[in-house]
Parts: structure tokens; sequence; C-alpha cells
């Protein structure tokens, strides 16, 4: 009987080994030998080789030799197609995970936004909206709202926000961090 359901795709299938996992997050910190590798996975040589073999076949892995003496050859994430193919797996799950699908050609862009809501947006949500919008510096859309909203601000908040607005005119933008 024919399965109805996909093969998962290859970057799925290499990296759910958990050997594989293993050798794949110890390169993603930086380029290591085999014996390192070995010393990390606890397995014999044989099996780690094997599964970095089929790594490198699947693109996830490069090596380079030791520019020293040649002798050792030195792994690596090749972290450019590591993110393509996990990035062509997601689409397989998904189209709308296919990366950049929020950018299709028709579509408009998404931003992002936030909403503060407190009881009666007199103070906590109007502050937490003025703190988020400075600290964005606009990219991020920020809005707050009450449950019950009173008629105006606490005379705290307005002060609050006031002396806040003060001093952040005064920083740099190099302060301002």
């Amino acid at each position: 009987m024919a399965s109805a359901h996909p093969a998962p795709p290859a970057f799925v299938r290499l990296a759910a080994h958990p050997l594989r996992w293993r050798l794949l997050t110890a390169l993603a910190s930086g380029d290591l030998r085999v014996r390192e590798l070995v010393a990390l996975a606890g397995e014999p040589q044989s099996l780690v080789s094997y599964h970095l073999r089929l790594l490198r076949d699947g693109g996830l892995v490069t090596s380079t030799r030791s520019t020293f003496d040649g002798r050792d050859s030195y792994y690596h994430l090749d972290v450019r197609r590591c993110g393509a193919a996990l990035g062509d797996a997601g689409a397989a799950l998904h189209p709308a995970l296919r990366p950049g699908s929020a950018r299709e050609p028709g579509r408009a862009r998404q931003h992002a936004g936030v909403l503060f809501v407190c009881t009666g947006n007199s103070a906590r949500s109007p502050i937490a909206e003025a703190l988020l919008r400075l600290r964005t510096g606009g990219r991020i859309e920020v809005a707050s709202a009450g449950s019950r909203p009173r008629p105006g601000m606490h005379p705290d908040a307005v002060r609050v926000l006031r002396v806040r607005a003060t001093v952040a005119a005064v920083l740099t933008p190099a302060v301002r961090g």
C-alpha cells in the first residue's frame, strides 16, 4: 500500500538522528576535529566519521585541512546551507513557513504591533506604550487601552512621562542604546 504522506525533507532526516544532532550543535560553536567530536559525543571514531560523512554529503557540514601541516581536518557547520535547508523543511510542512512568504508580491508587508491593556488606561499601559515607542524608535506600532478607561491620565503618570521625555531628549542616540 502506497503512503499518502510524503517523506520528511532531507534536513529533517539528517538532523533528526540524535548523534548527528549532537554533532551539528557541537559544530555550531566552532570548527572541530574528528577526535574532538569523538570526545564530545562519547562514541567510537568510526561511528562519528560515518555520521559526519552523511552530514557532509547532505551539505550541512564542510571540512577544511589544517593550514599548519595539512594532516588534520576541521569540520564546521555550513550555516547558510543549514538555514536554507531548514527553511525548505518549514515550507514542506506549511506554505506560510516558506522563508519570505510574508513579502510575496501583492501581499501587504506585515508589521509588528503591541497593544498594552490595563484597567483604567490612565498609568500603566500609557507608560508602557511610551517606553516601547521610545525604545524601538517607532519601528513597532504601539497602542494602549483600558478595559474600563478613565477620562484622563493619572497626574503621576504624566509627570513620569514628561521627565522620561526630557531625559531622552538630552541623551544622544549612542548613549541611549
